[in-house]
């Protein structure tokens, strides 16, 4: 704040008191380009729908292919049908088999919906490293199954949230 005396009209110096708002105004104008700036990038989003969780109860039927997969040593994958350790060759080949043999079960391509359509479930170790499973669920897919879900067990002590 600034103080100016000058004179005025009766001759007496009198003291003015005008405030000097120059250095408010340039700290608004500069808060108002700030804020002019960061606004759209914070509004602007890609509009989705989250789903909603809950825990659910998996369904196991017959059917479905049930896998483990773990980082073992050296950065290498074990991943494991039921409790059988398979390679990914071998994991290929005995999917491609399972879903051939349920296809014939129910008589044919035209007959699988999705009741009868086998499932993958994969359950993976906390440690795993991605490659192990996203490399699994590629051979799932590329075998066939078209739908392929994870199991995990929700913490304890109440409903499941998502972070």
């Amino acid at each position: 704040m600034a103080m100016q005396v000058g004179e005025h009209d009766s001759g007496d110096d009198v003291p003015m008191s005008d405030i000097n708002t120059t250095p408010l105004v340039d700290v608004m104008l500069v808060l108002l380009i700030i804020f002019l700036i960061t606004v759209p990038v914070v509004v602007q989003s890609v509009p989705i729908t989250l789903p909603a969780v809950r825990n659910e109860a998996t369904e196991t039927k017959p059917e479905n292919v049930s896998l483990t997969v773990r980082g073992g040593p050296g950065g290498a994958c074990e991943v494991y049908w039921n409790l059988t350790p398979i390679t990914s060759e071998e994991l290929l080949d005995r999917a491609v088999q399972a879903l051939e043999k349920q296809i014939a079960a129910v008589g044919g391509v035209e007959n699988i919906n999705e009741e009868n359509m086998p499932e993958v479930h994969i359950r993976g170790d906390i440690n795993t490293p991605y490659k192990c499973i996203g490399g699994t669920v590629f051979t799932m897919q590329r075998a066939g199954f078209a739908r392929v879900g994870f199991i995990s067990q929700p913490p304890a002590g109440g409903p499941v949230t998502r972070l």
